[in-house]
């Protein structure tokens, strides 16, 4: 059974990127206008022979389909063409921009997943209460405010009751530990509140239906203490909508890092994009939207695949 759900979710995943695929290649096409004259901009050298010739280059003079079959077979060796401003290879840039991108969105997922699971188990624990009701105060406000709104208001707060400290821009963890991990503190907080509200209000909700099934009745019945009810029957099944929640959160991260990264100056892939887009960088904008949503879809494909590893019930749902 499991080997034949495995082959199924990779049957799906294979779909699903050649979708991404199909639908990020088009990007480029759908610009109205003609898109190698914008990619030239405003310049008064650009002519027709420049023109043609660029559009040679990104063999936009050849029949759509020979076009998405030559883009896709060589973006699947990872050569998705140069920069046309730089003439470096894309994956390059990409390369280059990546890590501080991924460190972020890695360090603000576990500062919103790892408490909120103890917070929405002791939200549901006081369910009712006075510490319940501020809990809920606090994770509603941390929904509501901009990850970018937060960041601009910690770096003003940091400034004035801190100056000398390091808040801005992103220096490698070998050339100074503490100063790398200091710079990422403050963009990880601001990016991971709204994911720890969110998260932890699901928790608090899913622990509060376990908590109502018979089974935790009867083992409340049989004299079992309420910690391990709680923290062990109970938990493990508000599990299952936090685990399949933690691939969309990924997604939200994936997507408020490239504005939070403007904000504290990080050089990740955020400012790559922003400045492919400023520069109409046509070839880089679509390599890097490719990986970007590629990555979100294999990080749902895992966390699938974990989802059915907590939940014995739907190994056999298909």
């Amino acid at each position: 059974m499991i080997p034949r759900l495995l082959a199924a979710r990779l049957i799906d995943l294979a779909v699903i990127l050649f979708g991404v695929s199909v639908v990020v290649f088009l990007l480029i096409r759908l610009v109205p206008g003609d898109a190698v004259a914008i990619m030239l901009g405003a310049n008064a050298e650009v002519t027709p022979e420049r023109i043609a010739e660029l559009r040679g280059r990104l063999g936009l003079d050849l029949p759509i389909h020979t076009q998405y079959l030559r883009w896709a077979g060589a973006a699947l060796t990872g050569d998705f063409g140069v920069s046309i401003w730089t003439g470096r290879p894309v994956i390059e840039e990409i390369l280059a921009s990546i890590g501080p991108t991924i460190e972020l969105t890695l360090l603000a997922l576990i500062f919103g997943a790892v408490p909120a699971v103890p917070l929405g188990a002791l939200m549901a624990q006081w369910r009712g209460g006075a510490a319940d009701a501020a809990l809920r105060v606090v994770s509603i406000a941390g929904l509501t405010i901009p990850s970018f709104w937060l960041g601009i208001v910690m770096i003003l707060a940091l400034a004035t009751l801190a100056p000398s400290a390091p808040m801005l821009g992103y220096v490698p963890f070998a050339q100074d530990p503490l100063g790398h991990v200091l710079r990422l503190i403050l963009p990880a907080f601001a990016l991971g509140l709204p994911v720890l509200a969110n998260l932890s209000r699901l928790v608090r909700t899913a622990m509060l239906e376990a908590l109502s099934q018979d089974y935790v009745r009867t083992a409340r019945a049989k004299g079992v203490g309420e910690r391990r009810v709680v923290y062990r029957h109970a938990l493990r099944n508000a599990l299952i909508p936090f685990v399949t929640s933690l691939g969309v959160m990924t997604g939200y991260l994936l997507g408020g890092a490239i504005v939070v990264e403007q904000v504290f100056a990080i050089p990740g892939l955020g400012r790559l994009v922003l400045g492919a887009i400023a520069e109409r960088n046509y070839p880089l904008i679509q390599a890097t939207i490719l990986v970007v949503t590629c990555g979100f879809v294999i990080v749902n494909f895992v966390v699938d695949l974990l989802y059915l590893a907590i939940d014995p019930r739907l190994r056999g749902a298909r």
